[in-house]
């Protein structure tokens, strides 16, 4: 049975996507260890170490459906290894004299490597395609809120009139930067590793940089310029990027959960009947997949540190770091799948509340257009002059539940400059959402 959320038979939809689960499936890991003594043997075949029969003989054994799972699991558990029963079986199932070319030159850690590299590998696509449909989702729901207008908030409190295709064009412009960077980490991620026992390549000298460059491009990756066993930056690179995009849903869906509290009410994550909020409570309409995303945003985030904490290595070797990534790398992409995959049916079925984020602009009785009448008063006076005057109304307004519109029109060091019509038209929310829109359409398009 499962003992990990994200292997759940309950939960596990709720903390990844089958997808990625299948990325990082154990088959999977066991099939790109088998990738790796292939392509290595077709490359040393090349340059005339390996006889290209045993190659192909090696190649054609390579599959991990061929494998006894069970008897590698039981030689793990026997020799403290987790590479050598496999090298032992594989060697077995190859005819004839080929098992003995199995292997030649490698160590452990750069088939585990380069598997990890391969996975990571599948795992771009996904993740790309999850973004692109993301930001046509968050693109499409800015352009229909363009000028939808709503309070903008600064520290939890009513600041200046936006709209809501504002809010989300924010978000949408993070995302774009996130795509910039996932795929600009992949010249340093996706890197084959070839380099022996202590990264010299010491057991095939003279062919050795022919075959590490055959191997990588047999397994379609990019050479590195020297072994990397103990410099562990291209996953930390990898990870940080994964992290910060599960970061942005995460930060998505608070906004949404803030959104939609009944005080609030401006916007609500979908809803169908038959979704229920609580067992006991049948009117609540909770935000359910809100609340998973920003679960899963505060369970990964813990993996960019990991992944910095597991570049501190010793010597040419320190399994202690290196088997880290065994584990947070996994997770972090199945879980950030997840999320990026909840996060999309939110913005996709998002149900928005116009007349609430009127209502709302007007909820703190004209205090929240103070900027413009103070720039405008301003205009005459000074602005700071202005801003000491707008402030003794705004704090009356506020304490005294007093409308602002009401004690502007009695302060006669504003009605000296100002007409009571147009203190009321300074005060209409609509009017003051600056380039909300022109934003909107640099970044969404028209």
């Amino acid at each position: 049975m499962p003992a990990h959320v994200i292997d759940s038979i309950f939960f596990k939809d709720l903390f990844g996507s089958e997808p990625m689960r299948e990325v990082f499936d154990d088959l999977n890991l066991l099939q790109k260890w088998l990738d790796y003594e292939a392509a290595l043997a077709r490359a040393e075949s090349s340059v005339g170490i390996v006889p290209p029969e045993a190659a192909a003989e090696i190649t054609r054994a390579a599959q991990a459906a061929s494998m006894d799972t069970d008897a590698i699991k039981r030689g793990v558990d026997k020799t403290v290894h987790p590479l050598v029963s496999v090298i032992w079986q594989l060697s077995e199932l190859c005819q004839g004299e080929a098992g003995r070319y199995v292997h030649w030159g490698a160590t452990t850690q750069d088939v585990m490597d380069t598997a990890i590299v391969l996975q990571v590998k599948e795992s771009f696509p996904l993740f790309e395609k999850t973004l692109d449909d993301l930001m046509n989702a968050a693109a499409k729901l800015a352009r229909e809120h363009r000028d939808t207008p709503m309070a903008g908030r600064t520290h939890g409190q009513q600041a200046l009139p936006i709209t809501f295709g504002f809010k989300v064009a924010v978000w949408l412009s993070e995302m774009k930067r996130h795509k910039v960077r996932l795929e600009a980490c992949k010249e340093r991620v996706l890197m084959g590793q070839f380099a022996g026992a202590a990264g010299t390549l010491a057991s095939v000298t003279e062919k050795g940089i022919e075959i590490n460059a055959g191997l990588c491009a047999e397994l379609g990756l990019n050479v590195p310029e020297i072994g990397w066993h103990t410099a562990r930056d291209g996953f930390a690179e990898f990870a940080s990027v994964i992290a910060m995009i599960c970061a942005t849903m995460g930060k998505i869906a608070h906004e949404i959960i803030d959104l939609q509290k009944s005080e609030v009410a401006e916007a609500e994550e979908p809803f169908e009947m038959g979704k229920v909020g609580s067992s006991t409570m049948p009117q609540k309409r909770n935000p359910m997949i809100c609340e998973a995303i920003l679960t899963l945003a505060r369970l990964t985030r813990r993996h960019a540190t990991t992944a910095i904490d597991a570049m501190l290595h010793e010597h040419e070797r320190d399994w202690s770091s290196f088997q880290m990534e065994w584990a947070y790398i996994p997770e972090l992409c199945v879980m950030t799948h997840g999320a990026m995959v909840m996060t999309e049916r939110v913005l996709s079925g998002l149900i928005v509340y116009p007349e609430n984020m009127m209502r709302n602009l007007n909820a703190t009785n004209g205090l929240l257009l103070a900027e413009r009448v103070m720039l405008t008063l301003g205009g005459h006076i000074g602005r700071q002059h202005a801003h000491d005057i707008i402030y003794e109304s705004a704090m009356a307004s506020f304490e005294q539940r007093v409308p602002f519109a009401d004690l502007l029109k009695q302060n006669p060091a504003v009605m000296e400059h100002l007409t009571a019509e147009t203190i009321d038209s300074l005060l209409d929310p609509v009017q003051y959402t600056g380039l909300s829109g022109v934003f909107v359409d640099r970044v969404a398009g028209k």
